[in-house]
């Protein structure tokens, strides 16, 4: 028989920085339901259809500790008291709303996961580019030198 909390664990498919991928058990994740101001007709005010999802990945039992402050470290000015929140309002239903919070938690931990890209290495513009910029400036400034008014020499 199949474990009924496997489709509430979260699934962050494999990519860059998860090789393998990563699952978050669902105990370790906190959910909380509210109204919604969205759409939803008479049923708006009396469904809970909100979803406000809570994760903590100080205590995480599935991140390494080499992941665990990459995520802290990428993620620290959106964590509220240490925990990561992600909230889904825009459906009627409480299940399609569990079900994007979920996805939105899930692209943020591929993010924060992610190795950062490496550092720009700077270059020099080559001998061509210098001398065809150095011509268009003086092209230019002939230009606007033709256009003062002329001298009474002539």
């Amino acid at each position: 028989m199949p474990d009924p909390s496997a489709d509430l664990d979260l699934v962050v498919p494999p990519g860059p920085g998860l090789r393998s991928g990563l699952v978050v058990p669902a105990a370790e994740l906190e959910e909380r339901f509210s109204r919604s101001s969205g759409p939803g007709g008479q049923g708006v005010n009396t469904t809970d259809s909100r979803v406000e999802l809570w994760w903590d990945p100080s205590t995480s039992t599935m991140l390494s500790d080499r992941q665990r402050e990459r995520v802290l470290a990428t993620l620290g000015p959106q964590l509220v008291g240490g925990r990561v929140r992600v909230v889904a309002s825009e459906h009627r239903s409480q299940r399609r709303n569990r079900r994007a919070a979920r996805d939105r938690l899930a692209a943020l931990l591929r993010e924060a996961l992610a190795p950062p890209r490496p550092a720009r290495r700077a270059t020099k513009p080559t001998k061509g580019s210098q001398r065809r910029r150095l011509d268009a400036k003086k092209r230019r400034s002939e230009i606007k030198s033709g256009r003062a008014r002329p001298t009474g020499d002539g």
